[in-house]
């Protein structure tokens, strides 16, 4: 079997790659398992040591790897080269904090001694998806492998390039054979790796159905989950909000990697006082980005990951305009090779509408109408997604209020658009998944929180 990567700006092959074999899956397995008993015992100054190696991989070779995700999945070149850059972060970010993260808590009891320890769990399965190819990864290696744990890849099968790679990355910083390692296999055999006994837990970044999946597998197994799932983040543009920087934030998230990101903006709530104005100036700072090849440096949105993603974003378009939606921009599909689609606008966005209840994956905008504030907030709320939301006003005490206590997400932003950061927990509720990824919470997902006391 042939795992085959297509550049979606040509539709092109990209590379051929032989799929594992049964054999080699399970050669993969007790790798795994065997390099995580050495791997468990050794130093946490040497796992940061080779973290910290890692990132200065990921920096010497940014723009290779820029390269290979603008060919693989339609990446610009500047935002690719942004991805391996934040990849490094990470990488520095748990090499400097891992020991303070995993250090020995005492704990004051009737025991002569008491303390928590943080130890590793074992092999851990990440599945993971296209759309930030080594970002997805690195966040969940720079903690749970730094911790003690080994890690097996499970990446989408479009990226098998990246996948490679990021394998390289690990090997290149020196890290002992086994502890991390990349599964060329298909989403079939994903179950059967979920229940092997050697692997201890699932970590997932995609689509819901795709979580709901490798959560009812892993469940039977009793195995521990983290899942990033889809998102429909509300941007809440209230009466008082300031307009210009306003607008600035919600492009710059609806278009991030061509609208193909779970907390991208994707709905924007706005009240009568700001509806014409907002519209006006959506359509015209929409207009201004250039669709194009993702390999010119001069281009802001690249293709699609794919033609049926297109496809189906454009299908979401169609019914939202039949059922009433205004479409102000874009809203056609082009003509000719590659998965492109232009920056769209749809206004007077309504219950019952696909870009209402869906979650619109790529650069769609979907303008919402509300009564007032208040209304505008329940608009936000009205949704099965809980990912990423923002809140636009002067009033900086009433927009922290609102974020803290009326978003139901896990993110919620005060006038500056939704992004993941290492120092940061990370994740979503409802439809959204659960768990988080990145800063102490995170860190903490796949480790074994040992409470030791001693009489």
């Amino acid at each position: 079997m042939k795992i085959t990567s297509s550049n979606p700006a040509t539709g092109e092959s990209v590379q051929s790659y032989e799929a594992m074999s049964e054999a080699a899956l399970e050669t993969a397995l007790a790798t795994s398992i065997e390099a995580f008993g050495e791997w468990r015992r050794e130093s946490l100054s040497k796992r940061t040591e080779l973290l910290a190696a890692a990132g200065e991989v990921l920096e010497k070779r940014k723009g290779d790897y820029a390269e290979l995700m603008a060919q693989e999945m339609g990446k610009p070149l500047e935002e690719g080269r942004s991805e391996i850059e934040k990849c490094a972060w990470v990488c520095r970010y748990y090499a400097e904090q891992a020991p303070s993260i995993f250090e020995r808590r005492s704990v004051e009891t009737d025991a002569s001694k008491s303390f928590v320890t943080f130890e590793p769990i074992g092999p851990v399965l990440a599945v993971m998806p296209w759309n930030f190819p080594f970002w997805q990864v690195f966040r969940f290696i720079a903690p749970h492998v730094t911790a003690g744990n080994t890690g097996l890849l499970k990446h989408a099968s479009n990226v098998p390039g990246c996948a490679l790679a990021i394998e390289d990355v690990m090997r290149r910083a020196g890290y002992p054979e086994g502890v991390f390692q990349t599964l060329l296999i298909g989403s079939k055999l994903v179950a059967g790796v979920i229940e092997d006994d050697r692997v201890r837990a699932v970590t997932l970044t995609g689509s819901t159905p795709a979580g709901k999946a490798v959560a009812g597998k892993a469940g039977e197994c009793l195995k521990k989950t983290v899942l990033e799932l889809g998102g429909s983040d509300p941007y809440v543009i209230l009466a008082d909000a300031e307009l210009e920087p306003a607008i600035g934030a919600c492009v710059t998230s609806r278009l991030i990697n061509g609208g193909q990101s779970c907390i991208a903006a994707k709905r924007f709530i706005v009240t009568p006082e700001n509806r014409d104005e907002f519209e006006t100036r959506m359509v015209a700072a929409m207009t201004n980005k250039k669709v194009g090849d993702p390999m010119d440096d001069a281009t802001d949105i690249g293709p699609m990951a794919r033609a049926d993603l297109r496809d189906e974003l454009h299908e979401q378009v169609v019914a939202s305009v039949e059922a009433g939606a205004r479409c102000l921009l874009g809203g056609r599909k082009p003509k000719g090779p590659g998965a492109f689609y232009p920056p769209t606008v749809l206004a007077g966005v309504t219950p019952g509408m696909p870009a209402y209840g869906e979650e619109l994956f790529g650069p769609v905008a979907a303008i919402i109408p509300a009564r007032d504030d208040a209304d505008a907030i329940r608009i936000a709320n009205d949704s099965c997604f809980g990912l990423g939301a923002a809140v636009f006003t002067r009033d900086v005490e009433r927009g922290e209020a609102i974020a803290a206590r009326e978003l139901d997400a896990g993110n919620c932003f005060v006038n500056a658009f939704v992004r993941s950061d290492p120092r940061l927990p990370f994740g979503g509720v409802k439809e959204s998944g659960y768990g988080r990824e990145l800063g102490d919470f995170g860190a903490y997902e796949f480790v074994n929180i040992k409470t030791v006391y001693i009489r």
